[in-house]
């Protein structure tokens, strides 16, 4: 049996401008705050001599190679992004950036954003379009009947609302 795993699928290449700037944020954190920091503690453990049982210095050189582990993953992930600020031309359609309001089956509306794999989350409902619900929604219009595959079973929804803007202008 063998240890390979073959790489995970990449996400779509798609972001807003708020999630390009959290990125970059954080990116910015982690070079110029949390790097500095952390090498100084090494450089300071280090000064304390023996190093094969420091734990202060082991525990820092991890830090630092999980440090410049994200931000290699952050600059190569920025370096091929598109940031999409401007609303599709037919906007009666679901879009990347769209605001989709959902009923179900029991008539409990939910309304969800399309956003890129980088930024979902789902305190703030937002719905990464490499989803299996993402993915079916795209393109779906007004009345347009979604049926996903959820652990449960098939779960079926009807677009109610469709509309573009950020989530301030709800």
């Amino acid at each position: 049996m063998s240890r390979y795993r073959p790489p995970a699928p990449r996400g779509s290449k798609f972001i807003t401008p708020e999630g390009a700037r959290t990125l970059k944020d954080e990116l910015d954190h982690l070079w110029r705050v949390l790097r500095p920091q952390v090498t100084q503690a090494v450089s300071e453990a280090a000064a304390q001599g023996d190093r094969s049982e420091n734990a202060e210095y082991i525990y820092g050189k991890r830090q630092l190679r999980e440090i410049d582990r994200r931000v290699r993953f952050l600059r190569q992930r920025l370096d091929g992004m598109t940031v999409v600020d401007q609303p599709p031309k037919d906007r009666s359609k679901v879009f990347f950036g769209a605001w989709v309001t959902l009923e179900d089956d029991d008539g409990e509306q939910t309304e969800y954003r399309i956003v890129g794999p980088d930024e979902f989350d789902v305190a703030k409902r937002y719905l990464s379009m490499d989803s299996p619900l993402g993915k079916a929604l795209m393109r779906k219009g007004l009345d347009d009947e979604v049926n996903v595959e959820v652990p449960g079973g098939r779960k079926t929804y009807v677009v109610v609302a469709v509309r573009y803007g950020v989530s301030g202008e709800r």
